[in-house]
This record gives C-alpha cells, structure tokens and sequence, in this order.
C-alpha cells in the first residue's frame, strides 16, 4: 500500500517542480505579453482568424497550466492562494464566455486576462498586496474626503450657482464633478476658477483653500500610507530574515555545546583507563 501510494505522489511533485520553476514562470508571462498583442491587434484587424485561432490556442494553454498547478500543487494548497484562485476565475470566466453572444463581455473577459500579468511577475504582486493591506488604513482618508468635497460643494452650489452655467456649480452632483475637475488641474483656472473670480473676488480663497487641502494634503496622505505599507513589507522581510539567522545561530551554539561536552567527557576518561591499566599491571 505505501509503495502504491509513493507512486501516486510522484506525478504531483514532479508538475510541482514544474509549476516552481522560473523557466515554466518566464513561459507563462511570456504567453501572458502574447495575449496582450493579440488583443491590440484585434482592435486593428477585427475578425481575423488567425488572431482568432492564436486567441483560442492562448485560452487553453492557460487551462493547461492551471490544470497543471492544481495536480501539481494539489487542490488545497492551490486554493489556499489569493493570487491562484484569481487566476482560476479569470480562466473560467474565459472559457465560460468565449462563446458568449455579447460581444461586449466576450472583449472585457479577453482584457481581464491581462490582469495575469499581476500574479505573474512578484514586483506587481508586492505592490497590490500592499496596496491591499492599506485599504483599512485608507479609510479614514478617504470618509475626510468625502467630507471635505461634501462641505464644498455645499458651497460652491450656494454662491457660485448664478455665475456659471449649471453643468458646473448647478446642483451638488454637478459641484461634486467640477471639484473633482479642479482638484486634477484639468482647466481648472480658464473655465471655472477665472470666470468665478471675476463675478465674485473672494471666490480665490475657495479654490486657492480646496487645492491646498484635496490635491496637496490629502493626496500626500494616500501616498504616505501607500509607501509606508511597502517599506513594512520590506521590514517584514528583513526581520523574519534576522530571526532565520538567530534560529540558524541558537542552533550551532547548541551544536558547539555538545560537541565541546563530548570532548570533555573523552578527556576524562582517558586518565581514568590509563590509571586502572597501571593497577591492573
């Protein structure tokens, strides 16, 4: 029975390797970067077959491999990635849809698969798992946000309302829309600031007053949490590296001890049989 069941292991740690290895890695985005230009070319040459064909032939070596990780890495190791069952669904969702009679999703599904390129290369994975883990931190930045835009576009609605046409300051989604216009410096001084100023003077310390807050404050903010969860990563990293290393060095001093007792204990009992050989003579 066991030799029957070392059998059965060794396929699933032979695609195991297979599946850990880099050369199989650099394949795979490889095949990923294809599927990009395959897409970009469709947009130039609709409804040529052979980008067709090269797009079915992409989707089935991308079932290939996730069949292959899953003999390989097993059903429960395999799932137990986030970055796994992403790439699970988006395979599904390709297979699921390519026959799909809208063609709309059918494109979305096609462009999704890019998003393998994440998973794919550890640079891109590092960063949007750390993007991930400060959403909770983002939070707080975000409702001062809300607030903030709410509070003035509750203003900007009440005294800019008669100056500018209605699409800018007209109601509060609108207002909402041309803060948000303003704090991405799209034209913000030629068609709403100017125009603003003019009618009303004192409208400067508005916009002067939301820039400073939404576009260098708060902005900065997002950055800062951003930046500070991946240098964590990065501290992370090193101090589990330490505690590898301290683990490693407790070890070897254990090793030296008893090594150094073994040698003690032959050094006292080697005068010991030489007395009782003396004695016995």
């Amino acid at each position: 029975m066991s030799a029957n069941t070392d059998q059965q292991h060794i396929p699933r740690n032979k695609l195991g390797e297979i599946v850990e290895n880099k050369y199989f890695q650099a394949i795979i985005i490889a095949i990923i970067v294809l599927n990009g230009l395959v897409i970009i070319g469709e947009t130039y040459f609709v409804g040529n077959r052979m980008l067709q064909l090269l797009d079915r032939i992409i989707i089935w070596i991308f079932v290939a491999e996730m069949v292959i990780k899953l003999v390989g890495l097993g059903v429960k190791r395999y799932f137990s990635d986030n970055w796994n069952v992403f790439d699970f669904l988006i395979v599904a969702a390709s297979l699921i849809f390519y026959t799909a009679p809208f063609v709309t999703v059918v494109r979305l599904v096609r462009v999704l698969r890019l998003l393998r390129m994440i998973p794919a290369v550890p640079a891109l994975r590092k960063i949007v798992d750390s993007l991930m883990r400060s959403i909770p931190a983002l939070t707080g930045i975000l409702g001062l946000t809300v607030l903030i835009f709410s509070i003035y576009a509750i203003i900007g609605t009440t005294c800019f309302r008669d100056v500018l046409p209605a699409e800018y300051f007209g109601s509060f989604h609108a207002s909402l829309f041309t803060l948000t216009q303003v704090v991405t410096f799209e034209s913000w001084a030629s068609q709403v600031a100017r125009p603003v100023i003019n009618e009303i003077p004192w409208a400067w310390v508005y916009f002067i007053s939301f820039i400073v807050i939404g576009a260098l404050v708060i902005l900065n903010l997002v950055v800062a949490v951003i930046v500070d969860f991946l240098s964590q990563e990065g501290e992370n990293l090193h101090q589990d590296q330490l505690a590898m290393l301290s683990k490693d060095n407790q070890e070897l001093k254990a090793e030296m001890r008893e090594i150094k007792q073994l040698l003690l204990s032959e050094r006292t009992q080697r005068p010991t049989g030489k007395k009782s050989g003396n004695s016995k003579e």
